[in-house]
């Protein structure tokens, strides 16, 4: 026969193993709160920290951009300055001795012959001088078709390259460009030209613009190439600086090249 403090410890029993089951839930499910709080604490800091670094970076992005822009238009304004002096001083000094060939032709036609071809010559210069000025000038790039001032821009070239240009335009249907594109485009394009002239030692250059469905120009040349990487290379440094100002405009500049096998660059407009 049980005694009567057995029957008591053995309904206890139940009641603790109760009490305890319920204590460790109610354990458990603080310790997952707290987990879940600090989740949630750490999600919302880490977030606060992307964002912050994205306002960073969309800060130093605008910095960048205002500062390109900043020297593009300073860098404009000294293009239009010597094109202003070049249109008024070196041109009209060369209109005046063409002006001075021409009377000694007339007053002494005996040496006509003689002076001929240094007539024909300070003409030639003057028409270069000319032209010059206007491909310096952005208001004249502005007020003008942007691929019509390539156009005439290859030709002045082709009167005095060493090598051969090949030009292929597609423009079908007609793309209507903003004044900075304008601009930007042709001082790279302007750019591209002068570093084949002074560094490519190229024998033909390749020219291929399209404007549909978005713009893109590839100039490609048979030169010697360069390494591209080598932050000694005074062209990759004369090139890094278009890319950037490719950017301005939400274009991307893209260069192939190296040593022996030519250059490849690209200049397309972004899609996104």
């Amino acid at each position: 026969m049980y005694s009567s403090t057995s029957i008591s410890t053995a309904i206890k029993q139940p009641e603790t193993l109760h009490n305890l089951a319920f204590g460790i839930v109610i354990a458990l499910i603080f310790v997952t709160l707290i987990m879940f709080f600090c989740v949630v604490l750490m999600r919302l800091y880490f977030n606060k920290i992307k964002n912050y670094t994205r306002l960073i970076y969309q800060k130093d992005i605008d910095f960048q951009k205002a500062l390109n822009a900043t020297i593009l238009e300073t860098q404009e304004q000294i293009l239009n300055n010597i094109s202003q002096d070049l249109h008024d001083d070196a041109g009209q000094q060369l209109t005046y001795i063409n002006f001075q060939i021409e009377n000694l032709r007339l007053d002494s036609p005996n040496l006509h012959s003689i002076l001929e071809p240094v007539s024909q010559s300070v003409a030639n210069l003057s028409e270069s001088v000319r032209s010059i000025s206007h491909s310096l000038n952005n208001q004249l790039i502005t007020q003008q078709d942007l691929l019509k001032s390539i156009e005439a821009e290859i030709e002045r070239i082709r009167k005095n390259a060493k090598f051969t240009i090949t030009l292929t335009i597609n423009d079908n249907p007609k793309k209507t460009f903003g004044t900075n594109e304008k601009i930007v485009i042709y001082r790279i394009f302007q750019e591209i030209i002068n570093n084949i002239f002074k560094h490519s030692k190229a024998t033909e250059v390749i020219i291929s613009i399209a404007t549909n469905p978005y713009f893109e120009m590839f100039i490609s040349d048979n030169g010697k190439g360069f390494d591209f990487e080598n932050p000694s290379n005074k062209t990759a440094i004369g090139l890094k600086n278009i890319v950037s100002r490719a950017a301005i405009i939400g274009y991307t500049l893209t260069i192939a090249s190296s040593t022996g096998n030519g250059t490849t660059i690209t200049l397309s407009q972004n899609t996104n």
